[in-house]
C-alpha cells in the first residue's frame, strides 16, 4: 500500500503540492487566532480537595482578579507623594470595571515597614470575561505608573499570567528563528545543497501551520491553553526535520540502487521502506503523548491535545509532502558524498558515527553493556533528591515586573508574608468542636501564625496558616498533610497555594500507573508488529526508561541544584516544576521510540531477508550493524538537528521551558549516543538470535534471500548516507 501511495505522490504531486500549499496558507491566516482562543489552566485538578475550597470560598465571597502595587522609593510622607497617590487612586476609582481600591493614601492600607513604600490592592468587577478584566487591569497598571515616586511595581496573578503568555510567545518566536536560521545552514551543509537543505524546513513548517489550523477548529470545542502552541512549534520542527531526512536518506538509497528506475518507481520503494518507518514512529509518538490525556491534569491535557496534533500532522507530511518535494526536486538531492557548490570535497565514504561506535560495542558487548549501563545509572542517580513545586511566578525572568512585585509584596510587607494554607470549617466559630479543633491545628509545627479570616459568613470559620518558609516549599506541604491528618468529625476543607500543589502531586501519582501502563502496553504492541518479537520492544521499553531516568537526574542536578544556572541564566529555586517530570516523560519516551523505530525497521528488514541455513547469530549480528549503518547517518542527523531546535528554545527566559528544553536536549543526545551507539548494538550482540524471539516470522525463501543479498552486495550499505 505505501509502495502505492508514493508511486501516486510522484505522479500527482503538483496536485499534493497545491494541497499543502493550501493548508499552510489557510494555517497562516486562520491558525494565528489559537493565540488568542486558549485558556487559563486551573491551579489543581477539579475535584480535589483544594479546588472545592477555592470553589466554596468564592461562593461565600466573592472576588473578582485583583491588581497588585508595591509604590516605593520615597518616604510615605512626603507631601508631594501624598498628593499625587491621592489623585491617582481617585482616578482609578473612575475606571470602568475597578469595584475596589484599597491604598494607605485614601483607605488605610499598608505601609511598608521601612516606610520607604505602600501597597495598593485594587479588585475589579468578577463579572469582567478574560478581555474585559485584562484590559482594564492595564489601564489601572497605565495610571499607578503616573504616581510621582521612583518605583512603582505592578502585578498580580493576572497580570503575571498575561506576561508569562507574553513571554512564552516571544521566546517561542525567537527560539524558533534562531533555531531555522542554524538548521537550515547545517541542512544545506550536510544534504549539499540548497533545495534539499531547505526541503526539511518547508516540511516543519508545512506541519506546523497546519497543526496550528487544526488547533484553530479544536478550540471551540475543548479548552486549550497556551502551552499546546509551545508543543506544537517544538515537536511540529523536530519531528518535520526527522521525518524528512529519513525520506531523503531512503530516496537516495534507491535511487544509488537502481540508477535507470523513474522517479515514480524510485519514490514507491523509497516510501515502502522509509514510510513504515515514518508511520509506525508517528503513531509510537502519538501514543507516548496521548497517555498525557489520561492523567486528567488539565495542563498537561492541553499539551498532549497539541502534541497529538502535530503528530499526526507531521506523519501526514512525511508520507505526503516530503515525497512530494522529494520527487519534484529529485534532480537537485544529490547522491552521497557527490560534489556540489555548497560542499567541494566528497566526504570520506563509511559507516558514520552510530555505525564506528556500534562496531566497537559489537566487539566488546560486554563491557559496551556494562559500561553505558553504568553512565545512565550514574546520571540517574541525582533523582533521589527530586523535590517537585509550583515555579508560579518564579518563572518569570528576574526582570519581569510581575514578579518583582510579587517579591516585593512577600519581602516588605511583614503582615501579609507568604500565601497562606486556608483552613474552612464548615461551622461558626464559637462552637466548642471548632475550638478545639483550631486549637489542635495551631499546635501543627509548620503553623507559624494563625490567623481568621473575618470576611466570611459566621456560620463558616475560616482560619490562614502561615508556613515557615515559601508558600509550595516542603514546609508548606508537610503542613497541609499534617492538617488533614487530624482528626475530627467536622466539615473541613484545606487550600491554598501548597493544598493545590499537594493535591496535583497526588492526582498525577494516583493516575500515573493507568497512563503509563497505557503507553508501554501500546508501544509494546507496536514495535512487536513491527519486529515480530518479543524481546526486542521489551528491551526497547527498558532503553527509554533508563534514557528518561539519565535526563531527569541531569535536570535535578542543573535546576534544582543550580548547576550552570550561571551560564544558562536562570536562578534556581530549589525544585522542578511539578509537571516537568511528566510531560519531559512522555516526550523523551516518544523521541526515544523515534529514532528506535528509525534502526529497528532497518534491522528488521535485514533480518527477515537472511539466508535461513545462515548461523542465526551472524545474520543477528549483521542484520544489527546493517540497520544502524544504514539508518545512523540520518539519526545523527536528525538528533544535532532536533537538539538545535531544543537548545533554541531552552534559550527563553522562562524557567519551566528551559527545563523542558534542556532536558529534552539532554535526552536526544544521550539517546542517539550512549543509548543507540553502544548499549543497543551490544544489547542485541549478546543475545543473538533471542532478540527475535519467537521467531519464525519473515522468514523468506533460500531464492529471495540469495537475491537480496546479491543486491546488497553491489550497493554496499555503508555508502548511505545524509
Amino acid at each position: 500500500m505505501l509502495e502505492r501511495l508514493g508511486r501516486t505522490i510522484a505522479r500527482r504531486r503538483r496536485l499534493v503540492l497545491a494541497a499543502w500549499a493550501a493548508l499552510v496558507v489557510l494555517g497562516a491566516v486562520l491558525g494565528g487566532a489559537v493565540f488568542d482562543k486558549t485558556q487559563d489552566v486551573d491551579g489543581a485538578p477539579a475535584g480535589t480537595e483544594s479546588a472545592l475550597a477555592a470553589e466554596r470560598i468564592d461562593d461565600l465571597d466573592p472576588e473578582g482578579e485583583t491588581v497588585v502595587a508595591v509604590l516605593s522609593g520615597r518616604d510615605f510622607y512626603t507631601p508631594g507623594l501624598l498628593e499625587s497617590a491621592g489623585a491617582v487612586m481617585a482616578e482609578i476609582r473612575e475606571i470602568p470595571g475597578v469595584v475596589e481600591v484599597s491604598d494607605a493614601y485614601t483607605s488605610g492600607g499598608l505601609i511598608a515597614d521601612d516606610a520607604q513604600g505602600s501597597l495598593v490592592v485594587v479588585e475589579l468587577d468578577r463579572t469582567l470575561d478574560d478581555d474585559a478584566a485584562l484590559a482594564a487591569a492595564e489601564q489601572v497598571s497605565a495610571a499607578l505608573h503616573t504616581i510621582d515616586t521612583p518605583e512603582v511595581l505592578v502585578g498580580g496573578a493576572l497580570l503575571a499570567q498575561e506576561a508569562f503568555v507574553s513571554q512564552a510567545v516571544t521566546d517561542a518566536a525567537r527560539g524558533e528563528s534562531v533555531a531555522l536560521a542554524v538548521l537550515l545552514v547545517l541542512l544545506v551543509v550536510v544534504l549539499g545543497g540548497v533545495r534539499v537543505g531547505v526541503l526539511p524546513v518547508l516540511s516543519a513548517l508545512a506541519t506546523i501551520a497546519a497543526a496550528l489550523l487544526v488547533l484553530s477548529g479544536l478550540v471551540a470545542a475543548m479548552p486549550i491553553n497556551e502551552f499546546a502552541v509551545n508543543v506544537v512549534t517544538i515537536l511540529g520542527l523536530g519531528l518535520g526535520v526527522d521525518y524528512s531526512l529519513l525520506v531523503i536518506a531512503r530516496f537516495r538509497e534507491e535511487r544509488e540502487r537502481a540508477p535507470g528506475g523513474s522517479v515514480e518507481e524510485v519514490m514507491g520503494r523509497t516510501l515502502d521502506g522509509a514510510g513504515r518507518a515514518v508511520l509506525t514512529s508517528g503513531v509510537a509518538v502519538g501514543i507516548s503523548l496521548g497517555g498525557l490525556l489520561l492523567f486528567g491534569d488539565p495542563l498537561l491535557s492541553g499539551m498532549a491535545v497539541g502534541g497529538v496534533v502535530v503528530v499526526l500532522v507531521a506523519t501526514l507530511a512525511g508520507l505526503t509532502l516530503v515525497p512530494a518535494l522529494v520527487a519534484g526536486w529529485h534532480r537537485h538531492v544529490p547522491a552521497p558524498g557527490a560534489r556540489t557548490w555548497i560542499r567541494r570535497w566528497a566526504p570520506r565514504q563509511g559507516p558514520g558515527l552510530l555505525g564506528r561506535l556500534a562496531r566497537v560495542a559489537q566487539r566488546h558487548a560486554v563491557l559496551a553493556t556494562l559500561g553505558a549501563t553504568a553512565v545512565l545509572v550514574a546520571l540517574a542517580a541525582p533523582l533521589g533528591s527530586l523535590t517537585l513545586g509550583d515555579s508560579e511566578v518564579r518563572s518569570l525572568p528576574p526582570t519581569a515586573e510581575a514578579r518583582q512585585a510579587s517579591e516585593a509584596v512577600t519581602s516588605r510587607f511583614a503582615d501579609l508574608g507568604v500565601e497562606p494554607v486556608v483552613v474552612l470549617v464548615d461551622a461558626p466559630v464559637q462552637d466548642q468542636a471548632v475550638l478545639d479543633y483550631l486549637e489542635e491545628v495551631a499546635a501543627l509545627p509548620g503553623a507559624t501564625d494563625t490567623r481568621q479570616d473575618l470576611d466570611l459568613p459566621t456560620e463558616v470559620t475560616a482560619v490562614e496558616l502561615t508556613p515557615p518558609g515559601d508558600a509550595t516549599d516542603g514546609d508548606a506541604q508537610q503542613l497541609v498533610r499534617d492538617v488533614r491528618a487530624v482528626e475530627t468529625d467536622l466539615s473541613v476543607l484545606v487550600g491554598g497555594p501548597a493544598a493545590e500543589l499537594v493535591d496535583t502531586q497526588d492526582h498525577l501519582t494516583e493516575r500515573a500507573p493507568l497512563a503509563l501502563g497505557a503507553v508501554v502496553l501500546a508501544t509494546f504492541v507496536l514495535l512487536l508488529l513491527l519486529t515480530g518479537s518479543v524481546v526486542v520492544p521489551v528491551k526497547a521499553l527498558l532503553m527509554n526508561l533508563l534514557t528518561l531516568a539519565a535526563t531527569l537526574g541531569v535536570l535535578v542536578v542543573v535546576f534544582q541544584h543550580g548547576v550552570g544556572a550561571g551560564l544558562l541564566g536562570f536562578e534556581p529555586w530549589g525544585a522542578l516544576d511539578v509537571t516537568t517530570p511528566l510531560l519531559l516523560g512522555m516526550l523523551v519516551f516518544g523521541l526515544s521510540m523515534d529514532y528506535e523505530v528509525f534502526l529497528l525497521s532497518r534491522m528488521t528488514e535485514e533480518w527477515r531477508r537472511r539466508d535461513p541455513g545462515e548461523d542465526p547469530r551472524i545474520a543477528n549480528d549483521r542484520a544489527v550493524l546493517h540497520g544502524i549503518t544504514a539508518s545512523g547517518p540520518v539519526v545523527t542527523t536528525a538528533a544535532v538537528a532536533i537538539g538545535i531546535v531544543f537548545l533554541g528554545f531552552a534559550a527563553g527566559e522562562l524557567v519551566a521551558m528551559k527545563e523542558v528544553g534542556i532536558g529534552l536536549a539532554v535526552a536526544v543526545l544521550l539517546d542517539v549516543t550512549v543509548v543507540r551507539g553502544l548499549l543497543l548494538p551490544a544489547t542485541m550482540t549478546l543475545l543473538g538470535r533471542w532478540n527475535w524471539w519467537p521467531g519464525g516470522r519473515g522468514q523468506t525463501s533460500r531464492s529471495t534471500s540469495v537475491t537480496n543479498r546479491a543486491d546488497r552486495s553491489r550497493k554496499p550499505s555503508t555508502r548511505i548516507s545524509v
